[in-house]
């Protein structure tokens, strides 16, 4: 007959992360984030950065995903 023997289960523990660091985090890529979809909704306007018609042409698909008019 054969005989069944129970394997011991590993435990996983998660990490505490304290509040402030990912306070810190958050706020990075936020700003990060609102820094893309600034570039990518209003540039060529009243606040272009720079100037001709390059970062419109590099996030040109980004606008129609995003439902952004260009034309």
């Amino acid at each position: 007959m054969s005989q069944t023997t129970a394997t011991p289960t590993a435990v996983v523990t998660v990490p505490v992360v304290p509040l402030l660091k990912l306070g810190t985090w958050v706020v990075f890529f936020g700003l990060l984030a609102m820094l893309a979809i600034f570039f990518v909704s209003a540039d060529q306007g009243a606040l272009s950065l720079p100037a001709g018609n390059a970062v419109h042409e590099w996030v040109h698909d980004a606008r129609h995903l995003l439902g952004y008019p260009c034309h």
